[in-house]
């Protein structure tokens, strides 16, 4: 995917984003940016069981049987 980026438009890259952020701010956002990955993944894997597991039937129970009063 990032074949083609050099060092220098790396360099480039961090310079304009501790410009825009600052240094203070460059943690955080990685901290933030780790947790929603993490929890997209959480998320995928939650969705591929619910889809990947066995379908179980519902047993169904008969509340209007006829039983004599």
């Amino acid at each position: 995917m990032f074949e083609n980026i050099g060092f220098g438009e790396l360099l480039l890259i961090v310079v304009v984003i501790m410009i825009f952020f600052g240094p203070k701010k460059i943690p955080d956002f990685a901290k933030s940016l780790g947790k929603g990955i993490a929890e997209f993944r959480k998320a995928m894997r939650d969705v591929q069981s619910e889809l990947t597991k066995p379908e179980v039937p519902e047993k169904h129970t008969d509340t209007t049987s006829s039983t004599p009063k």
